[in-house]
């Protein structure tokens, strides 16, 4: 019985984690269409982020001392995620001016983070998981082209979404590496520390000069701090500790509900309808997912210890 329930946290957890992300991008949307800066987006975010899981490490007793032989694998991990996934992210999101399918694009990185899953990490990868992760690709075809239109006007866009793509799946793989030695708390905290350290020369070099405090308005704090609070500090710790437990492969796998998720949370946000061909496409997304975590035997280790 304790197993299964180890098992259910570990879910229940990635599920959190995709459902905040799922919603950054109406919330990134909502900056953006507001006019905030998207340096000053990722910069404000990363700094709030840092802050919270500063006092939540501390206040929790998780921080451990990075080593000085894993330093070099930190600032790599940094750069692939946040911040080359978030300039990616955020840019491409800009530019297609669609939260749907930028996260249709995000959605893809299951397909590519099987690769390193076998090959790397060996990872027992069955021919029914695989078949779950194809079956979501007509799902979120569905959720995707019920409500938008791909032009080529959305090149540019498309091609940052896909360096976040790629950036995530090295992402996952540094985790993996690192999470045999550290908690999710210090991973985290020490992730959103060097990304505002990072984000900083870009704002000041991109942004600083159209920027005042004055644009900073209840309307802008309230999408920081979910994006700070939920889609950093909570669902990257989340997310830290199901890649422990379920890998690389069959944690990404979830990230295919990032669209469904979207596509709901725009629907009740009032800025984006949910037809027959949306809901139909999440009923196929969720059921692609569940067949891509059926295993022969339940050997989800719990991480939660630590």
């Amino acid at each position: 019985m304790k197993n299964r329930s180890d098992g259910l946290i570990v879910y229940l957890s990635i599920i959190a984690a995709v459902i905040f992300w799922g919603f950054s991008f109406i919330w990134t949307n909502s900056l953006l269409k507001q006019g905030f800066p998207p340096m000053a987006i990722l910069l404000f975010r990363m700094t709030l982020a840092s802050i919270f899981l500063i006092i939540l490490s501390l206040s929790a007793k998780k921080i451990q001392k990075v080593k000085r032989k894993d330093f070099k694998w930190f600032l790599l991990l940094v750069f692939l995620e946040p911040f080359l996934y978030f300039i990616g992210e955020t840019l491409g999101l800009k530019a297609v001016n669609s939260p749907t399918l930028s996260s249709i694009i995000i959605a893809t990185i299951p397909i590519f983070a099987l690769i390193p899953g076998v090959l790397i990490f060996k990872e027992k990868i069955t021919m029914i998981n695989i078949i779950g992760v194809f079956i979501t690709l007509p799902g979120i075809l569905l959720v995707v082209f019920d409500g938008d239109k791909i032009s080529a006007d959305h090149l540019w866009g498309l091609g940052f979404l896909f360096m976040g793509v790629f950036a995530a799946v090295g992402y996952s793989i540094l985790v993996k590496k690192l999470a045999d030695t550290y908690n999710s708390y210090t991973i985290a905290t020490y992730q959103h520390i060097l990304a505002a350290l990072y984000f900083l020369p870009l704002f000041l070099y991109f942004d600083s000069k159209g920027f005042t405090f004055s644009m900073i308005t209840l309307d802008i704090i309230k999408p920081l701090i979910f994006l700070s609070g939920l889609c950093s500090c909570a669902a990257f710790i989340l997310f830290i500790n199901s890649i422990k437990a379920l890998g690389v492969a069959r944690s990404n796998i979830f990230t295919s509900l990032v669209p469904a998720i979207s596509a709901f949370g725009a629907y009740i946000a009032g800025q984006e309808g949910l037809g027959t061909y949306k809901i139909a496409g999440i009923a196929i997304v969720v059921t692609g997912v569940i067949i891509a975590q059926r295993e022969k035997k339940n050997k989800v280790k719990t991480c939660y210890s630590s």
